[in-house]
């Protein structure tokens, strides 16, 4: 059996390695169009950023490694320019050379990954503008700051890698801007929650121009002008463009395959490709959403990686199948760490699901034990089943930990009030008796049982403030003179039993405190006593936090740019 992979990193390496190590004598090429294989991508701007300084760290293999290890013949600067289905051949150009051949397979494996996307707006194309997506990207970007000292850099996109680089570009000094068009970084979460991760950007000095559009670039006065629809045009000496990235899947277009969303490869669960002994993986491939069951585009090394393993199990002989994505993330951004898994509250809205969240801030370990920090996390679930649809946080310790324990539940299939059923390491220095995760179990269950209702910020300003409810803060008079919700009033906790004559007990009562636990304490006196009382969920640190973002946010759209 002769097996042709197009594609050497992540779905392309994977799948020759489990080739070779389920058939000894099967014969493996990989054409690689880049000079690289088996590098890791995640790990590019980290390089720029002097994290990694070893280029040698970023190349998991070498041709010359993968064919002494696993006899797989590893061809780089080589472009798979065609693929005839019907001779079951594909045509070949060596770029050092300009050759070109043809070479026959008997099983070809199609992991061509995804190219940044490029918007067809003038000055794309200036010496000044980058994009960062290879081995050769990241030595471009290198070796340009270490020979003109760039001062600025405008980065246009806040995804993963745009929010990495502007990490480590703003680590080497450099003053750094990131503007897009959506009024949030990282799609994954929910406005809400990305509040958290541009207070943490703000705060490490990096400018947010969010809610602008791009609409060109003009080399200017030894840099570039970055122009922006109907306002100011933003100036630096460099601009990487970061906006996302699409199939790269040309090929297989011209082979005839069917494609799906942004002219992606269709695969089904063993990820065959419409046309017969062609499989194809990784970034290029249209894939289903774990949670959702729809059709999604899922730009992530780990999938890449199992569906490269499933191709190869399935080529010799196997049935593996590929059950879907469901997007688990994980980012560093500077001190704070950010996660997500599933869906969102937003995409799950859109898909038409009756949801609820809970929104809360443990600690990362026993509040006890020194150095704990707060973490915010929200979870969102299916109000009628309890099904469990997704999950973010955002902290400074223990946040993978627990979106990795809420991506088992969700892919294990667990409702969300089985959370509080998780039995969870705990020491001091690690986690709380009642784990973060079982603390956001314990709420949804007591959602399930009437024990707790809520109220959430997007209610805010239509909660009446005409006397017909109660508005109550239970915090303490420092902390409510310190800042609080115009039309509430402050009774703590600790003086609620003993103050209840002053709340008329035909009025509903929203109740608020820093966190959402003393609200919580008061919200069940005042039910135990006959009022019906609705909690806030996250609490005031979380509405301070997201309402402060949103005003910047809001105040850049009206004045061009976040000078916070």
């Amino acid at each position: 059996m002769k097996v042709i992979i197009v594609g050497g990193v992540a779905g392309g390496a994977t799948a020759a390695a489990r080739i070779r190590r389920l058939d000894e004598q099967a014969e493996i090429v990989v054409f690689e169009r880049s000079g690289y294989v088996s590098y890791a991508n995640c790990g590019l701007p980290y390089y720029i950023g002097d994290v990694i300084t070893d280029p040698e760290e970023l190349t998991l293999q070498t041709p010359e490694s993968f064919y002494r290890r696993f006899r797989v013949t590893m061809k780089v600067r080589h472009e798979v320019t065609a693929i005839c289905p019907d001779k079951k051949t594909v045509s070949v150009r060596n770029l050092e050379t300009g050759e070109v051949f043809e070479e026959n397979y008997d099983k070809l494996i199609l992991s061509p990954g995804a190219k940044p996307s490029q918007p067809r707006l003038p000055g794309v194309g200036i010496d000044k503008l980058f994009t960062l997506r290879t081995v050769e990207d990241t030595f471009r970007i290198k070796e340009y700051i270490t020979k003109h000292h760039p001062e600025s850099v405008v980065l246009a996109g806040g995804g993963f890698i745009g929010l990495e680089l502007a990490e480590n570009l703003r680590e080497l000094g450099m003053d750094v801007t990131i503007v897009q068009r959506p009024k949030q970084l990282m799609n994954p979460f929910d406005a809400d929650m990305a509040s958290f991760i541009h207070n943490e950007v703000r705060k490490h000095g990096i400018r947010l121009a969010l809610g602008h559009t791009v609409e060109g670039f003009e080399e200017k006065n030894g840099g570039v002008d970055i122009l922006l629809k109907g306002e100011e045009a933003l100036h630096a000496d460099m601009v990487v463009l970061a906006i996302g990235v699409t199939p790269d899947t040309a090929l297989a277009k011209e082979a005839g395959l069917k494609l799906g969303i942004k002219g992606s490869i269709v695969v089904n669960d063993r990820m065959e490709t419409s046309i017969p002994d062609i499989y194809a993986a990784g970034d290029a491939v249209q894939i289903k959403h774990y949670v959702t069951g729809e059709d999604a585009l899922i730009s992530l090394a780990g999938p890449a990686n199992r569906q490269g393993r499933i191709i190869a199990d399935n080529i010799c002989g196997g049935d593996s199948r590929y059950l879907g994505s469901q997007g688990s993330s994980v980012i560093k951004v500077f001190d704070m760490t950010a996660a997500a898994t599933g869906i969102n509250e937003t995409n799950a809205r859109k898909a038409g699901l009756d949801i609820d969240t809970v929104i809360l801030s443990p600690m990362s370990h026993a509040g006890y034990y020194p150095g704990g920090k707060v973490m915010t996390m929200k979870v969102v679930f299916e109000k009628e089943t309890c099904r469990l649809l997704g999950a973010q946080i955002a902290g400074y310790e223990g946040v993978d930990k627990r979106i990795d324990v809420l991506a088992t539940a969700i892919h294990a299939g667990l409702k969300a009030s089985r959370l509080k059923d998780l039995d969870l390491a705990y020491a001091p220095p690690y986690s709380s008796a009642k784990d973060p995760v079982n603390m956001a179990g314990f709420m949804i269950d007591n959602i399930f049982r009437g024990t707790l209702k809520q109220w959430h910020l997007e209610e805010t300003d239509s909660l009446p403030r005409d006397g017909s409810v109660t508005l109550l803060d239970t915090r303490t008079e420092e902390e409510y003179k310190e800042g609080h919700i115009d039309g509430f009033r402050n009774i703590p906790v600790d003086e609620l039993r003993e103050r209840l004559d002053e709340i008329e007990r035909d009025k509903s009562v929203y109740v608020i405190c820093q966190s959402g636990l003393r609200s919580y304490i008061a919200s069940r006196i005042l039910e135990g006593n006959g009022y019906e009382a609705y909690n806030f969920s996250g609490g005031f640190r979380f509405y301070d936090a997201v309402m402060n973002d949103r005003c910047l946010i809001e105040k850049a759209t009206a004045c061009g740019m976040d000078q916070s």
